[in-house]
């Protein structure tokens, strides 16, 4: 008999048909009733097993975490919480599980904990919701690209360059660490590696999606980045992924509504596609609001939040009028900010973009032309000499979950900007090159997959929401 993923058996009628069903145990009771699960739903299937029908020894090994097949009758269920069950007539156990040493058992447990055996957790009502929902997420960038005539482009995970001019870069090496070939002047010699050259794992993919925008027009890559920050923080990854659209002919109010309309989207796709998660998630949200103080508890609900994001159109500023508001707001004045906006040009932090969108509008912000000393090198100049046309798209809970601008197309502009800058002009000859030969205006941005995720499903820790997290000092599995 072929199996049928219980999502499917759970949406099915009854009408006396024999199933088969594989999955995990969640709970067995009284010897009789097993919650099974197989991942493809939130919802367990309940096989009833009648009593006195399978002998002891089977019976001590249906344990939570055991994996079992089970055939039998589907059935409408006479017990509450779901409408139909599997009377069983045939029970295999495909895998045991020690009940002694299984480390999740059917009671709630801390997601640090989850965090240590990261191998196991996805098992986990939180985890398997939060997985199928980036899974749903990940099918929707790309649908979404599609629809709009937009070519998926794979860029390089190992460069030569850095996009950000940060310098925070994992570098890539096949030389001897311990006894590295140095040229005459006692540095590494890197012509001895095995590009040749130094090179780093990625921090974006931007660069060179701009070289495919100018022959394309419109490209998205979406793949993994890397950032070697000692960031120990809820909000930051080592590892994690990102989408990187880059559209030629766009200026910056083009890419303000592509931001939109793609995150809008995703929402959308999230609330018209995930139920069973998302009502889930929210429930568990609203209980660990519950045990906070009232001063730190949501305004809206999960579920409440995403429609927000659907249902308003986001607020639209410029850096000088938010600095304006942040100035003059209640917490600045009473310095109950930690970071205290006093000047322009200062670079806005968590706290003021959350404010923003959670006090002030009460709606997704989007702030842009931003001082030019606080951005990229990429980034086209104003007119006014001071600001460059970035933005950030803030969000609630999150703050930014989107940063972009329109970028430099003018040579002479861009290159007195890598002067300014200290950059590499050897490193980035390509990218020069760029605007030598048919120059365009175009714009891009780049959204951090996993704080869309966290937005979506209302995790408070971006390590919850990617499989494997890399953070500092920690590279397990």
């Amino acid at each position: 008999m072929q199996r049928t993923k219980i999502k499917e058996l759970l949406s099915s009628e009854p009408n006396g048909q024999m199933v088969k069903a594989q999955g995990w145990v969640r709970t067995f009771r009284n010897n009789q009733f097993i919650a099974l699960n197989d991942g493809s739903t939130i919802n367990n299937i309940q096989a009833v097993v009648a009593l006195n029908s399978l002998d002891d020894t089977l019976l001590k090994r249906i344990t939570t975490g055991a994996c079992l097949s089970v055939e039998g009758e589907l059935i409408a269920s006479v017990g509450k919480g779901q409408a139909v069950e599997i009377k069983v007539s045939n029970l295999d156990i495909l895998g045991d599980s020690d009940p002694e040493k299984f480390p999740l058992q059917p009671k709630k447990h801390s997601l640090e904990f989850l965090r240590e055996i990261a191998h196991l957790r996805v098992r986990t009502n939180t985890i398997s919701a939060v997985m199928r929902v980036r899974h749903a997420m990940a099918f929707a960038i790309h649908q979404f690209f599609n629809e709009r005539g937009f070519t998926y482009v794979h860029t390089p995970i190992i460069t030569g360059s850095d996009a950000e001019g940060a310098g925070d870069m994992f570098r890539v090496t096949t030389l001897d660490i311990n006894k590295p070939p140095r040229d005459e002047s006692g540095h590494i010699d890197h012509k001895e590696d095995f590009f040749g050259r130094e090179t780093n794992l990625t921090v974006s993919g931007q660069l060179e999606g701009e070289t495919y925008a100018l022959a394309l027009g419109d490209i998205y890559t979406f793949g993994p980045t890397f950032r070697a920050e000692n960031s120990n923080t809820t909000r930051h990854l080592a590892e994690f992924w990102m989408i990187e659209p880059e559209m030629a002919f766009y200026d910056i109010n083009d890419n303000m509504q592509l931001a939109t309309d793609l995150l809008q989207y995703l929402v959308r796709y999230a609330l018209d596609n995930c139920k069973d998660d998302l009502e889930f998630l929210n429930k568990r949200a609203q209980e660990e609001d519950a045990a906070k103080p009232q001063e730190q508890r949501s305004e809206l609900g999960l579920l409440d939040r995403l429609k927000f994001v659907v249902e308003n159109d986001f607020q639209r500023l410029t850096y000088t009028e938010a600095i304006d508001i942040l100035r003059n707001s209640n917490p600045n004045k009473k310095k109950k900010f930690q970071y205290l906006v006093e000047q322009w040009g200062v670079d806005l932090q968590s706290e003021h973009e959350r404010y923003l969108v959670e006090k002030h509008f009460k709606k997704p912000v989007i702030l842009y032309n931003y001082p030019k000393d606080i951005k990229a090198f990429y980034m086209r100049q104003n007119d006014d000499g001071k600001t460059v046309a970035a933005m950030d798209v803030l969000f609630p809970g999150i703050g930014e979950i989107i940063g972009g601008s329109q970028r430099e197309e003018r040579y002479e502009r861009l290159l007195t900007r890598v002067q300014e800058m200290n950059l590499p002009e050897k490193d980035l000859w390509w990218y020069l090159d760029l605007r030598k030969f048919g120059s365009a205006p175009h714009a891009g941005f780049g959204l951090g997959f996993e704080r869309l995720i966290l937005f979506v499903t209302g995790m408070t820790n971006i390590r919850d929401v990617i499989p494997y997290p890399r953070f500092p000092k920690s590279a397990e599995f």
